[in-house]
């Protein structure tokens, strides 16, 4: 029985995906197919989602021309040194392999169509930020394919390649960054005499909702923020205390940094 699309690898980000595809319609479970080399993970994935599992990726490869590449980069030559993975000119493959360019995945499989992804964890609640860039290969057609995938589980924007790693900076890594407000947040509510619990949720409802602000009226955030700041409000007040601790200045240090690492690490 063939299938639409085939994961190679079933960890969180996969599976993520992988109910983000079900859930939205895109595909069917009988549609959708996994391989995992763990006993424990191909029955956790089949129980979840309902759709079937395989130990080998070669095994995936045989029954669809969709794969996701979902491995870690060190397991990556295994697939093809040991498991005897074949792909061929009629693959599609989207990779989330973390740091492996295109030109190293084409060394690998240089008759394929590639498109390199850089998703961020979010996915795994629907809301992921991801990037993506096609190989030399990859038509119109095979772009929209895996912007489908990736607009399943939240929202994608086309790259180029050497941008890439300004993604992971800004996008990959953001959350962690995102998660560090909320607390420090949550904490001014505790010490204004909110009790955690609440301050958290409070703080992390004004971060969704301040988000979804920006991406459905189209609006500047600088622009928002001039809407929230009455003339001698308390909300000026804060702004003032924020611009004078350099918050701005930081987050764009922090991106950039993350950004730098990603590119040293794509070196090595």
């Amino acid at each position: 029985m063939s299938a639409k699309i085939g994961f190679i690898g079933a960890g969180k980000m996969a599976s993520a995906m992988i109910g983000g595809i079900i859930s939205n319609g895109l595909y069917t479970k009988d549609e959708v197919v996994a391989c995992a080399p763990s006993d424990s993970t191909r029955s956790e994935v089949a129980a979840k989602y309902g759709i079937r599992t395989y130990r080998t990726a070669a095994e995936v490869a045989e029954i669809t021309d969709f794969l996701v590449l979902a491995v870690k980069p060190v397991q990556l030559r295994g697939l093809f040194a040991e498991e005897g993975l074949r792909i061929n000119g009629s693959h599609l493959v989207m990779s989330i392999v973390a740091g492996v360019k295109i030109a190293d995945l084409e060394a690998y499989v240089p008759d394929s169509k590639i498109v390199r992804v850089m998703p961020n964890h979010c996915c795994l609640v629907g809301e992921g930020a991801a990037g993506y860039s096609r190989g030399t290969k990859a038509t119109d057609a095979d772009v929209e394919k895996v912007r489908k995938v990736l607009s399943s589980s939240g929202m994608a924007e086309e790259v180029k390649e050497s941008d890439l790693d300004a993604v992971t900076g800004l996008a990959g890594s953001s959350p962690a960054f995102m998660y560090m407000v909320i607390d420090a947040m949550a904490d001014g509510g505790v010490l204004c005499g909110i009790p955690r619990e609440k301050a958290i949720k409070l703080a992390a409802q004004s971060m969704l909702g301040s988000a979804k602000m920006v991406l459905e009226t189209g609006e500047h955030p600088d622009k928002l923020k001039d809407i929230v700041c009455s003339p001698g409000g308390t909300t000026i007040e804060g702004v003032r205390v924020l611009e004078d601790s350099c918050v701005r200045s930081a987050f764009i240090a922090a991106v950039e940094a993350s950004t730098l690492k990603s590119r040293e690490m794509g070196r090595k």
